[in-house]
């Protein structure tokens, strides 16, 4: 029995291998020259002085602002992680609430988070919590900037987190459901037991890939002065003259932890891909659940 591929467009032959070979040579010699105006402009303004980059890299930097900020923002996250799993989870399955009314509130609720910017909600927050609660503030000024970092990335990614819970189980066989009632199960029983576990299964390298996010928004909280690692590597930069270079090797620390979590996602989706029917590879932002399916004994 044959089958029929359908592609959008022919195999490239000989010529148009050598034209695409040409376009990409064509666009890399044009980054290598744009680099290197880049650098000659640097180099003029005397940004590439060796003095600068030492003091950005030095142990006073590392020991006084990096570590220090680095502290504050993996802090930040990983409370703003588990409440953002705490609040996914009631919502999640509020969502999946067998009455209507529970379902569209809580549907409004989350579809609410979703839209506003997390910016527009931390600068809400911060405003809330340092003038309106009290005459005087309920929380000094640096105080009231943490807690709306991490309340706006809980309500923001939880909400998210939600939609992914409610999307996985919604992907599920019904079989599974059929199955929970053939035993006596209730419609919560099925889903406590039987339903989400299996759906939090499939999303888990979805749910590391919503955690990167968490991580990289947490640097957000320098506009509303929340001491973290980008607003520390600020200081720095202001304090020795060095703002580039401080701030570039804040950006290389962003970048070794993102990718560490992504490599930890990568090959968590290939451990888990064999104990789900289908394809639990990640996806940054907003994320796509895959269905599941049903397992035979």
């Amino acid at each position: 029995m044959s089958s029929t591929v359908n592609v959008l467009f022919d195999a490239p032959g000989p010529k148009a291998k050598r034209n695409v070979l040409l376009a990409n040579l064509i666009a890399l010699a044009g980054v290598l020259v744009l680099a290197a105006l880049v650098l000659l402009q640097l180099d003029r303004q005397g940004q590439l002085r060796a003095d600068l980059w030492l003091n950005a890299v030095n142990g006073n930097a590392w020991t006084n602002y990096y570590l220090p900020g680095l502290q504050f923002t993996l802090q930040s996250s990983g409370i703003a992680v588990v409440t953002a799993m705490i609040f996914g989870l009631i919502f999640g399955f509020l969502r999946l609430a067998p009455f209507a009314i529970i379902r569209g509130a809580s549907g409004i609720v989350v579809e609410f988070f979703r839209a506003v910017p997390v910016l527009v909600m931390m600068f809400f927050l911060y405003f809330f919590l340092s003038r309106r609660v009290a005459p005087t503030g309920l929380f000094a000024s640096e105080d009231s900037a943490y807690f709306a970092v991490i309340i706006g990335l809980t309500v923001y990614n939880g909400a998210v987190i939600a939609e992914l819970i409610r999307s996985g189980v919604r992907s599920l066989p019904k079989g599974q459901r059929e199955a929970a009632a053939a035993i006596g199960m209730t419609n919560n029983q099925s889903l406590r037991i039987v339903e989400v576990p299996q759906a939090l299964t499939a999303m888990l390298p979805s749910l590391l890939s919503q955690f990167v996010v968490i991580l990289k928004d947490s640097a957000l909280g320098f506009l509303i002065g929340f001491y973290e690692l980008l607003q520390y590597s600020r200081q720095l930069g202001s304090g020795y003259s060095n703002i580039l270079q401080s701030l570039v090797m804040a950006a290389l620390i962003f970048i070794v932890i993102n990718y560490l979590l992504t490599r930890v996602a990568t090959w968590l989706a290939g451990r888990l891909s064999s104990r789900t029917g289908g394809s639990t590879a990640p996806v940054t932002g907003t994320t796509m659940v895959p269905t599941l399916e049903p397992e035979t004994k």
